[in-house]
């Protein structure tokens, strides 16, 4: 392998435990990903401690499948690149702690990374080139927030949620259909067999806030939906929904869940566009595990066909949490002397401008 600037990436910031080694921001050598989905489904939702202590069990091994997918030693690692917020504390803690271990002991430099930042540079590992200035919409379990990239890292917030991110709103009304965790990919499958226009479900319309988002309204409208609707009929024939709603004598289920999806994705590429126009934006970036849905996905490319508006979106793999967008982050960051040193702590409620 020639020799090269190789990062190694690590990001814990919720339930994936993932691990990369980019060379010089942008070829991905290895990016391994170990989930807890099936640990958490259980549960139906993310538990923190829980989390934070598979972390712990599987980090070591997971540093060490990344090193060996590269072919590569811990002697070819140049710098360490680390999430340290936004995200769940403990979470946060197992990642930093074990970088600065690493950083400390191979006498490496210690790169800090913003999480969301890196759901942004995601695009660029398979599209180096971005037309800016761009509106860059991040959407996950954790996380709904839009803003303005002028330069990589010159960033003007926009908007963000003002109570459930996008992919929690998908959870709950999946647990509460009875359907399973993780709801996101759930529900874009079943949608898909669905009327999309079989109920209205509310958009939220934000009295403060342009472009700030909403979905707990839009949550208890399906909940209120289907109480209602039990509450209209007297037949118990048929399965029924977590509820206790009949299925029989309701909307079909796909329909149900296509209606919201509907008025979910809405809410997001509405206000995406108008911030394209607001801004004169020449590109939009999505980011974050709901950017692998296929209905926001194809309204977008539905809006912006014929616009002169560049879509850049990650392959599925870089959507979700992962540490190859970190480490290539890393890279850029060290180009500018952004390091940090072993004072460096978590910062989950992390902001744009810290």
């Amino acid at each position: 392998m020639d020799k090269k600037l190789l990062v190694l990436g690590i990001e814990t910031s919720c339930d994936e435990t993932a691990v990369a080694v980019v060379r010089d921001g942008r070829h991905i050598c290895s990016n391994v990903i170990s989930s807890q989905v099936k640990i958490h489904a259980q549960y139906g939702g993310i538990v923190p401690e829980i989390a934070s202590r598979k972390h712990i069990e599987v980090i070591n091994q997971v540093v060490e499948s990344a090193i060996n997918d590269a072919k590569i030693t811990l002697n070819d690692i140049e710098a360490i690149a680390v999430t340290y917020g936004p995200g769940l504390v403990g979470a946060l803690l197992i990642g930093i702690s074990f970088a600065k271990a690493l950083a400390y002991g191979r006498e490496l430099p210690l790169i800090p990374i913003n999480h969301l930042e890196a759901h942004i540079y995601a695009v660029y590992l398979e599209h180096p080139q971005i037309n800016l200035p761009a509106i860059a919409l991040l959407v996950s379990g954790g996380h709904t927030e839009m803003v303005l990239v002028k330069a990589l890292g010159v960033y003007e917030p926009l908007g963000r949620t003002k109570d459930d991110a996008v992919g929690e709103a998908y959870d709950k009304v999946a647990k509460w259909l009875g359907l399973g965790y993780p709801g996101g990919p759930i529900i874009d499958q079943l949608a898909k067999s669905g009327n999309k226009e079989a109920i209205r479900f509310p958009r939220a319309v934000m009295k403060r806030g342009k472009y700030d988002f909403s979905y707990s309204g839009l949550k208890t409208a399906v909940i209120n939906y289907t109480r209602n609707a039990e509450h209209r009929l007297s037949s118990t024939d048929g399965l029924s929904l977590a509820g206790g709603l009949p299925l029989t004598e309701v909307p079909p289920l796909n329909d149900i869940v296509a209606s919201f999806q509907e008025a979910a994705i809405d809410a997001l590429t509405n206000k995406v566009m108008n911030a394209v126009k607001d801004t004169s934006a020449v590109s939009i970036i999505i980011g974050g595990g709901v950017a692998a849905n296929s209905r926001l996905r194809d309204q977008l490319n539905e809006k912006t066909a014929g616009k002169g508006i560049s879509l850049y979106i990650p392959s599925p793999v870089l959507c979700t949490d992962n540490a190859a967008m970190v480490a290539g982050l890393g890279f850029h960051k060290y180009n500018t002397g952004k390091m940090a040193d072993l004072s460096l702590s978590v910062k989950p409620n992390l902001k744009w401008d810290e």
